[in-house]
């Protein structure tokens, strides 16, 4: 157990994860944003063609994440997370190369996306799984929270330095930032000392702590040999440790990371809130560069400036979400957070090119603070509750349930502003939103007062 008197500042391993993942999210924040202007300014494609970018980039998250959770809790996860990091910004480094010899396309971007999201898969499945090995369980709640101000750190000063970045170089140079800080991340991750806590007994029946589920990436820095040694052992401890969680055929174990998360009192309906409000949301996220190049005539500076305060409100949040669950308590606060912010969301499609700057930086930041609360709030509980051999599964199931729908958002919301305009698709996007805190208003996800100390489903898990 940490010692009470020495805060997560100090922990080694926690640092050199949350400093390298602030490094990494600054780095993706510029290719959020060169992306997609890529694909509006420089192959000028239509309002689909864009939207189809987000919904090739998530599909993995249906067609692959099932399994992708039974590897991870069969393979080391350390190894995943490097290989994932490496992997992305290999393939990002292929744009800037085929636009300087001319062959850039659309469909090169959907290859990217395609690749990076299958591995963005795996890396995060693993990610939110590794963190136990990292930090005790009443660390959760605060380490949580630190890895979500690396991800308003990152808006903060990726999306305006993103798009002064773009200006100055074009974007698809600016890809290139984002393929070194992958770099800067993977070294970071081999420089972690896993410590006992990665062979700890599974008859705690309990998750330590993982990462949040805003976080995808991590890390900055190199490793020496006798750190190397030590990862290589870590590993395979990991290893056996999973082999040991992960009996069974790989049909029967996905079936029983769905069957857990359906049939729980708490995980299925926040599964389906998050599920719901992902599904909505990314009917009008897919088309928004559409909307704010094209209807709103905003610069990529301008853009960055609204995503720089959508960062400031995810840091907000971060800072307040453990007080705030702690006054509210974990149910309420999951409630408040993901149902009484959800009307601001309306100023989006009320902007005009006058108003744009004010209405969007109002919507992003309340929504940055809403967003961090409630992941800090539902990822802690979810993963707390799950006995520790569960955990590449339930998250994989997990990532399979809310992010799936997300191209499914994303291809309807491709679809409707083709037939009916951006606009009128991005007034649905809100307004459908408005209804997305239903599934756990109306359950027993309410009355959590404070994360259980066992999982209220634990035959659920044993049967599985």
């Amino acid at each position: 157990m940490r010692p009470q008197d020495k805060s997560l500042w100090r922990h080694g391993d926690f640092m050199k994860l949350w400093g390298g993942e602030t490094v990494s999210k600054i780095g993706s924040q510029v290719s959020l944003l060169a992306i997609p202007l890529i694909a509006i300014t420089v192959l000028k494609v239509s309002t689909f063609e864009v939207g189809l970018l987000s919904a090739v980039e998530f599909s993995p998250f249906i067609l692959v994440a099932l399994h992708a959770g039974v590897w991870v809790d069969r393979f080391p996860k350390k190894r995943i997370l490097v290989l994932g990091d490496l992997g992305r910004g290999a393939m990002l480094v292929s744009i800037p190369v085929a636009f300087a010899l001319g062959g850039l396309t659309i469909w090169q971007l959907y290859l990217v996306g395609f690749v990076n999201g299958v591995m963005t898969v795996f890396f995060d499945v693993a990610d939110q799984s590794y963190l136990p090995t990292i930090l005790e369980r009443e660390d959760l709640v605060e380490g949580n929270a630190k890895l979500q101000i690396s991800q308003s750190s990152a808006q903060i000063l990726g999306q305006p330095v993103g798009g002064g970045v773009v200006a100055l170089v074009g974007a698809p140079v600016a890809v290139l930032v984002d393929a070194v800080s992958y770099l800067g991340s993977a070294l970071l991750i081999l420089w972690i000392r896993v410590s006992g806590l990665a062979t700890r007994s599974a008859g705690r029946g309990l998750a330590s702590a993982a990462a949040a589920e805003a976080v995808e990436a991590t890390a900055s820095t190199s490793a020496g040999t006798t750190v190397a040694a030590e990862a290589s052992a870590a590993d395979r401890d990991e290893a056996q440790n999973a082999a040991g969680g992960a009996a069974g055929g790989m049909r029967s174990q996905i079936r029983d990371g769905l069957n857990y998360i359906l049939r729980h009192e708490y995980l299925g309906n926040i599964a389906a809130t998050t599920a719901t409000s992902n599904l909505f949301g990314n009917i009008g996220f897919a088309i928004f560069p559409v909307f704010a190049y094209r209807e709103l005539q905003m610069s990529p500076a301008g853009v960055g400036t609204v995503g720089g305060l959508g960062g400031a409100g995810v840091l907000l949040g971060a800072l307040v979400a453990s007080r705030v669950s702690a006054r509210l308590g974990i149910g309420r606060t999951i409630i408040v957070a993901i149902g009484v912010f959800a009307p601001f969301n309306l100023l989006i499609p009320l902007a005009t090119p006058e108003l744009a700057l004010l209405f969007l930086s109002i919507a992003f930041f309340v929504t940055g603070v809403s967003n961090v609360v409630y992941n800090v709030a539902q990822v802690s509980l979810r993963q707390a509750i799950t006995p520790e051999h569960f955990l590449g599964r339930m998250n994989a199931t997990m990532r399979f349930l809310v992010w799936g729908t997300i191209p499914v958002g994303s291809l309807i919301g491709a679809g409707l502003s083709e037939v009916i305009g951006v606009r009128p698709t991005i007034w649905i996007s809100a307004i459908l939103g408005l209804f997305a805190f239903l599934p756990v208003f109306f359950s027993k996800v309410r009355s959590i007062q404070t994360i259980p100390t066992e999982d209220p489903n634990e035959s659920a898990a044993a049967g599985a």
